[in-house]
């Protein structure tokens, strides 16, 4: 149960609670049960009441009595809670709840009164959440790949927050591996093409995209032609430090299209200067978590192709991986594993609880990091930090349904930047969030722009743009929102203020689950609710939202519209896109 905030599900957590007081105070139940996986929504048929919750069912067990006694007990108690018209028990013990009319219509005020506040919660009491997203190599734009990992971590990290959390939005950028020589050799080449020289066509290997074409440029204008014949070993560093800020510059202002922009950006290349992968191993081997052994032989191998080496392994597989997993290579250059279990262990140093977003081709190593974290956050008896990774799969781009053509500025790909400035920054980010993130998903162009209703970015903006102009059309007859005669709002209006009060537990039940993606599906219905509201004036001009000759109901029901609207800007807010006025 949430602490009490100004919305009707919170306070009728609230209620619970203190009925559940009395009854302890009664003796009827043991002091000190757990209460957190009690809830209280709406009963998934409408008929059975407006509340539901499952309060005897969770602690009749504990609580050695019958779940339906218990039931029985805890209706009393809240027959006598504000709003309660009727108790119902059902089935085996859960509690219906109806409400009076005017327990809706005082919720309606609260989201009038809350404005851009209503549904923020303070689940998260402060609690420090790292979220890391996108985190792609700094070696070209940002791409379509990016995107939806992009989108759900920012969704994400403007949900936590919302829902009370302090939240650092983080950047791990990977400029230790070999991709970033690579980078630093094709920039090398653009730099001799800048000063005149035929450098046809790309070789294999290197990056062929057009975007390093002012990078060799500003190379050009700053080093002259002082490395155009020197060894590589003379200039590989230099122009790896240049191309890698040139290529985050890059990718800042294409993730500033989408609106995104991140708290830090923390690079491996410093972290292994500053020996963090060391002092981890070092603090690992004096908790008896890194130990000196030999891989098994990789599955395939045969004996005689494959040398056994002494390697020094993170014990993984006390937390749950099929193998231990080595930390440094034979060379004793650091694995992308011992790289990434140090930068967890810093970050985890300034979070309570860290969340990665992750792509689909990184799922592989979900277990093996989860282990590290495990252990670095949990030795000595601690319970560990709660960390989870988000997998988000890929996104095929079409163009009625026809495979869109690769990009030749990006090389191999179609880059992010392209496709915002084509549809908008709102339609990509609304559509990224549109289905769960591990399931696949298809951006088709032609679909994300349509006008109708199977569109859900169109369904949602079109019905805060009919709030608003309606909102202007009764403004320039004289009539504005007032809250005067609510009481003449009937079973059909209360049905949608019933439908948007469900906000402020969708935000907490996100938040708690980290899928941003259920405030898209929330938003999703309220829209056909409220349009189907809407459709009812088609054929009954009583129900239409302006009645000329009815000032005082047009205004409750103008009061009614903007709520709604509110409702949906700040459920919008929460996905980083703005209410569309018009259509």
């Amino acid at each position: 149960m949430t602490d009490f905030t100004d919305n009707l599900h919170a306070a009728f957590a609230h209620h619970i609670d203190a009925a559940l007081d009395r009854l302890e105070a009664a003796g009827t139940l043991p002091a000190g049960l757990a209460r957190g996986a009690i809830t209280c929504e709406p009963p998934r048929d409408p008929s059975h009441g407006d509340l539901s919750t499952n309060a005897a069912m969770v602690l009749a067990k504990p609580a050695k009595t019958n779940p339906r006694a218990l039931a029985e007990a805890l209706g009393e108690e809240l027959k006598g809670a504000p709003g309660v018209v009727a108790v119902e028990i059902a089935g085996p013990g859960f509690i219906n709840l109806r409400l009076a009319d005017d327990a809706w219509l005082d919720e309606l005020r609260a989201i009038a009164r809350s404005g851009q506040a209503y549904g923020r919660s303070s689940l998260g009491a402060g609690q420090r959440v790292n979220v890391e997203y996108v985190s792609a190599n700094p070696t070209g734009p940002m791409h379509m790949g990016h995107c939806r990992g992009a989108v759900v971590g920012d969704a994400l990290a403007k949900l936590l927050e919302f829902a009370g959390h302090k939240v650092t939005r983080e950047y791990y950028v990977n400029d230790a591996g070999g991709q970033v020589d690579v980078l630093a050799r094709s920039a090398h080449l653009r730099y001799r093409e800048a000063l005149g020289e035929d450098v046809g066509e790309i070789p294999e290997g290197l990056y062929p995209g057009e975007y390093l074409l002012p990078v060799g440029q500003a190379l050009a204008a700053e080093f002259g032609d002082r490395y155009t014949k020197a060894p590589e070993g003379e200039w590989l560093a230099l122009f790896r430090a240049r191309a890698v800020a040139a290529m985050l510059d890059m990718i800042r202002a294409d993730l500033a299209l989408l609106g995104i922009h991140h708290d830090l950006f923390s690079s491996e290349a410093e972290l292994q200067a500053a020996g963090k992968p060391a002092a981890a191993e070092a603090w690992l081997r004096a908790h008896d978590l890194v130990y000196d052994g030999i891989l098994e032989a990789p599955k395939g191998k045969e004996p005689d192709d494959w040398e056994p080496v002494v390697l020094p392994l993170f014990r993984s597989t006390r937390f749950g991986d099929d193998q231990d997993r080595p930390i440094r290579k034979s060379d004793g250059t650091w694995t992308y594993f011992g790289a990434d279990l140090a930068y967890h262990f810093q970050k985890a140093e300034s979070a309570d609880a860290l969340v990665d977003i992750w792509g689909a081709d990184h799922a592989g190593t979900v277990k093996r990091i989860k282990a590290a974290v495990a252990a670095l956050t949990g030795a000595d008896g601690a319970a560990p930090k709660p960390f989870e990774i988000k997998i988000v799969q890929m996104v095929q781009l079409l163009r009625n349904g026809v495979p869109v053509k690769m990009s030749k500025r990006s090389g191999n790909f179609v880059t992010l930047a392209d496709v915002v400035r084509e549809v908008g920054k709102d339609v990509v980010r609304f559509t990224m969030l549109t289905r769960k993130p591990d399931a696949q998903m298809d951006f088709d162009f032609a679909k994300v722009v349509e006008a109708s209703k199977d569109n859900p970015v169109f369904y949602v903006q079109y019905a805060h743009a009919r709030i608003r102009s309606t909102l202007r059309k009764a403004a320039a007859e004289g009539i504005s929102p007032d809250a005067a005669a609510l009481d003449r709002l009937g079973a059909e209006e209360l049905s949608l203020v019933k439908f948007a009060a469900q906000f402020p537990r969708v935000v907490e039940a996100a938040a708690i689950a980290r899928e941003p993606h259920r405030i898209a599906f929330f938003l999703d219905d309220l829209a056909a609710a409220f349009h189907a509201y809407w459709n009812l004036g088609n054929d009954r001009p009583d129900k239409r939202f302006i009645v000329a000759q009815d000032p005082a109901l047009t205004g409750a029901r103008l009061f009614l519209g903007n709520a709604i609207g509110q409702v949906i800007r700040n459920g919008l807010a929460l996905l980083g896109v703005e209410a569309a006025e018009e259509l």
